[in-house]
């Protein structure tokens, strides 16, 4: 009878799986600008959010704001670390970060230091093929409306598997001790006999 209160009371105490969410935020390379999404892994976005730039000291670079599906877009101008946040309210901050060399690559700057015999980066204007600056801007457009939902389909996913992941371990752990209990009450059972 002592056993079944202990065990009682232990599955009142253990916490039950939330439906929590987490903030999904993550930016990348855009043409000539930095863009970026900021939401929740339940697949609702953040929608006119202001997102604040901070260099990697701390030292205020600039701001935007999302649009109706949780993006923005940010023109940096210096190639330094980019640190984007926002604030989504209770407790919820999103934040992501662009190194300074990936900035630098926006910014047509070439990396500092480049291996020996590496074959030569190609400009962007040559990989262009000859396009205007008002077609590449089009085409860049074009790509980044297509590949949004892309974008937010992987983030969910995985985030659904990590999920799936955590309720898992909770069943083998359950599974377990279900497993002891069963070999405890054979062995109590044999020894009463």
């Amino acid at each position: 009878m002592r056993l079944r209160s202990v065990v009682l009371a232990l599955a009142l105490m253990a916490p039950l799986p939330a439906a929590a969410h987490n903030v999904i935020s993550d930016v990348f390379p855009s043409g000539s600008a930095i863009e970026g999404e900021v939401g929740f892994s339940n697949g609702e976005m953040a929608i006119d959010l202001l997102i604040e730039v901070f260099d990697d000291s701390g030292r205020k670079l600039g701001e935007t704001r999302t649009d109706g599906d949780g993006f923005f877009v940010f023109t940096p101008k210096t190639p330094v670390t980019h640190i984007f946040r926002g604030d989504l309210g209770a407790g919820h901050v999103s934040e992501a970060v662009m190194d300074a060399a990936d900035v630098g690559l926006i910014l047509g700057e070439a990396p500092k230091a480049t291996p020996a015999g590496a074959p030569p980066k190609v400009s962007p204007g040559g990989a262009s093929g000859g396009l205007s600056d008002q077609a590449r801007a089009e085409l860049a457009t074009m790509l980044r409306n297509e590949l949004r939902p892309l974008r937010q389909e992987l983030t969910a996913y995985k985030n659904k598997s990590d999920f799936q992941s955590v309720l898992g371990g909770i069943g083998y752990i359950f599974g377990l001790f279900g497993l002891g209990f069963y070999i405890a009450a054979r062995r109590k059972m044999g020894a009463g006999v």
